[in-house]
Formats: structure tokens, sequence, C-alpha cells
């Protein structure tokens, strides 16, 4: 199993943080990798069993390499505390709001089984894949943070 998490502290009350961060519709202002997301099946918001779509881009030094679109499923949804979701069956994104003096700790972390065989040696030791996600969620929750507390 391949984890990867990162924390930020933001001045807003949790009600605030997760109704920014569980509106899929927004994750492309503050995401380097989903540029964009829409809710499916008539859903309209966050809810245990709601369906998006998210598109998404993988670039490096500025140089797109990869598109692509993924269906994801909320798992877990607990208003102002927790949001998580399966994306395209397999990759499990989470994010975890609590009390932090006046405002809101955020969490964001990710899992998935690792490719077996070569497949899983290039995306982890050629690709360097859990450390790029752990930047893309430290840059995603640093643009969060600057948005939410401008």
């Amino acid at each position: 199993m391949i984890k990867g998490y990162t924390s930020i502290t933001i001045d807003r009350p949790a009600s605030e943080v997760f109704a920014a961060i569980s509106d899929i519709t927004r994750t492309g202002e503050w995401s380097p990798e989903c540029t964009a997301g829409r809710w499916l099946d008539g859903a309209t918001g966050p809810g245990t069993g709601a369906r998006f779509e998210g598109d998404n881009s993988f670039v490096i030094a500025g140089v797109t390499l990869k598109k692509w679109t993924t269906t994801s499923e909320v798992t877990e949804c607990v208003p102002g505390e927790l949001f998580e979701f399966v994306a395209a069956g397999y990759t499990t994104w989470r994010y975890e709001l609590k009390p932090a003096g006046t405002g809101t700790s955020l969490t964001e972390s990710f899992s998935f089984e690792s490719p077996k065989g070569v497949k899983g040696f290039v995306v982890e030791k050629v690709m360097r894949r859990s450390a790029s996600m752990i930047k893309g969620m430290e840059r995603t929750l640093t643009n969060v943070k600057e948005s939410l507390e401008s």
C-alpha cells in the first residue's frame, strides 16, 4: 500500500474549510493536477455515494505529458470533519478537519495499492509518483489556505 499525507492550519472555521474542499467544482482553483470537476447523476454537492468526474493533467517544466478524466465516488462525508472519495476505483483521497486554535487543521491524504513488477518500479522509482502527489497536495493546501484567508 502506497500512502502519503500533508497538513496545514487554516485560520477559518471547519464549516468554511469543509465547504471549500468538498466542492469539487472548485478543485481546479487550487490543485496543480486536477484542473476541473463536475458532479454526476444529478448530484449537486457532497454526500456519501455521490459521484463526480475530475479532469487531470500531469505537467513537468510547463510541458503537459498526460491528460485524463477520472470518475470518483464519495465514500465518507461528515460536514466539518471528513470528506473522502475513491478516484478511478483505486486511489482513496481523504480530507480530515480538526479544530486548531481559532482555525482548522486540514490534512489531505491518499492511499493506493502499489502496482506490481516493472510497472510498480516505473511508477515509484522512475516517475516518483508518491513524492509528486505529496508535493501536489502541499501546493493544493497552500492554495486553499491563501484563498480562504484572503
